[in-house]
């Protein structure tokens, strides 16, 4: 399955949503949407936050199943949280 792009390939700017498609009704709707902030997020992250609510939040759980120290995942959660601000001001 093709990945979703994010950034212009011309310009590098954010890219938004033009248009959404019902392959059941074949419904097309258009207009103008903003990713969600987690949508933006590079795909490592997104999978990360997705591992993290699994756990429950537990970073000793995610230490655990990552194979790292808790505050080597701690950091990299910090991390994400910079770049969801960062991303949240544009």
């Amino acid at each position: 399955m093709k990945r979703l792009p994010k950034t212009c390939p011309s310009c590098g700017d954010v890219l938004s949503v033009r248009t959404m498609h019902c392959a059941k009704c074949e419904t097309t709707i258009e207009g103008d949407y903003a990713l969600p902030l987690l949508m933006r997020l590079k795909e490592e992250d997104q999978a990360f936050v997705c591992d993290f609510v699994r756990c429950s939040g537990s970073l000793k759980e995610m230490a655990q199943k990552m194979g790292l120290s808790y505050p080597t995942v701690r950091n990299r959660l910090d991390d994400i949280i910079a770049s969801m601000n960062q991303l949240d001001v544009k």
